[in-house]
């Protein structure tokens, strides 16, 4: 990762097709576009790619979250459960909602352990965000069972997944709902930018009116419709050239992934030489997207022991556990409370009554399994070079 890696002629001409209409709104101006829709074509497209009916773009990956979020009646008052090992977006989208984020543990699939899930579900609880987190899927099919049993909503955080699968099926169509990011480090990137796919008509349809205001979209794209809104909205619109710049990339996602496979295997088979190490857990091997490589040491101690080893010869790893913007104890703004609001929302009600307390012990078993677990992003290109750098790295640390 990431798709910047092979910007070439296909992203130029897409974006050249918006700039010769001097288009970059993606409504109206139906005159002067020349038929050219890019981010109507991307949503198509996209959901086409992975198989269900409806895509909706919009700004961010996080957008995406707070949008789905609003289109599924979440607000202030509810309980949505997500887990602990994610990026700061997922648990910031439903604070922003005014919804109170509820943490579960993560399991070897380093994604929500539905065993937890089931231990953290109220009478409050409106909305489940299980994670794709480094790009592998979660035990959807499980967390789905769980959630029908209590009728609650799946929305899928597939930020960092795009192009995953299991059994064939794409990551983000197993809920009610998935959500996709296209930031600077995605595979498939346009910069910034998010997709929301559904089956669900009527929920790409809220979607759909939320992120622009409220607008009618019966007519689309060509106008807002007749301005017979039914509820408020805010602006999460993508731009035309976010859309160009997607088509062009979701046109090589599958050779990205393939590359990012090949790479990928080429890592744990050095990997595999170190005493004690065991691997993430993959639902389907073959559906990965292969944007990160992760394994396990024995403890924590013997991660460090084998990290240094691997930075000593520049071919350091990540170890979520020192990292800031992943893993919940090291949510220290989460964790105190933290806001630019003088009266202590989202974290305290209008009074001053604090809604909401969050333990830095909450996740003992997510904390043990991160500590001693190292990860290596994936880029889509590699050289022969670097490839045998950390190769080299890797077995110099097998001998520790």
């Amino acid at each position: 990762m990431p798709g910047f890696e092979i910007f070439g002629e296909e992203e130029k001409k897409e974006i050249m097709d918006v700039l010769d209409t001097g288009i970059l709104f993606r409504y109206e101006f139906g005159a002067q576009r020349k038929g050219v829709y890019k981010v109507l074509e991307f949503e198509k497209q996209f959901a086409a790619y992975c198989g269900t009916s409806f895509g909706q773009a919009v700004t961010s990956g996080t957008a995406a979250l707070k949008v789905a979020l609003a289109a599924l009646g979440v607000g202030p008052g509810d309980e949505v459960i997500t887990q602990g090992f994610t990026f700061v977006a997922t648990w910031e989208a439903i604070l922003d909602i005014g919804a109170i984020p509820v943490f579960t543990e993560v399991d070897k699939t380093l994604n929500m352990d539905p065993l937890d899930l089931e231990k953290k579900i109220t009478s409050k609880t409106r909305c489940i965000v299980p994670v794709h987190m480094l790009g592998a899927p979660a035990r959807i099919r499980e967390i789905v069972a769980v959630a029908k049993q209590h009728g609650i909503p799946v929305l899928e955080d597939t930020a960092q997944a795009a192009g995953g699968r299991i059994d064939g099926q794409h990551l983000g169509t197993f809920g009610e709902c998935g959500t996709f990011s296209f930031d600077a480090v995605k595979t498939m990137t346009t910069g910034e930018g998010g997709m929301i796919i559904t089956a669900n008509e009527e929920l790409w349809r809220t979607m759909s009116e939320y992120h622009d205001h409220g607008h009618d979209h019966v007519v689309n794209p060509g106008t807002r419709g007749g301005e017979g809104r039914r509820f408020i909205g805010f602006n999460y619109r993508m731009m035309e050239l976010q859309g160009a710049i997607g088509i062009a990339q979701l046109a090589k996602l599958d050779f990205m992934i393939a590359a990012q496979k090949k790479t990928k295997a080429a890592l744990k088979e050095a990997a595999s030489a170190i005493p004690g190490v065991s691997f993430r857990e993959l639902i389907d091997e073959a559906g990965d997207s292969a944007t990160f490589f992760c394994f396990f040491l024995e403890s924590r101690e013997h991660c460090q022991q084998v990290n240094k080893v691997l930075t000593d010869n520049k071919a350091g790893a990540i170890n979520f556990g020192e990292n800031t913007w992943h893993f919940y104890p090291r949510w220290e703004h989460l964790l105190s409370g933290a806001t630019v609001a003088k009266n202590g929302w989202p974290f305290c009600e209008p009074d001053g009554r604090r809604r909401v307390v969050y333990d830095p012990e909450l996740l003992p078993v997510s904390a043990e399994l991160i500590s001693r677990t190292l990860v290596y992003p994936i880029p889509v290109k590699m050289t022969e070079e670097r490839l045998t750098e950390i190769r080299t790295a890797l077995s110099l640390a097998a001998q520790i």
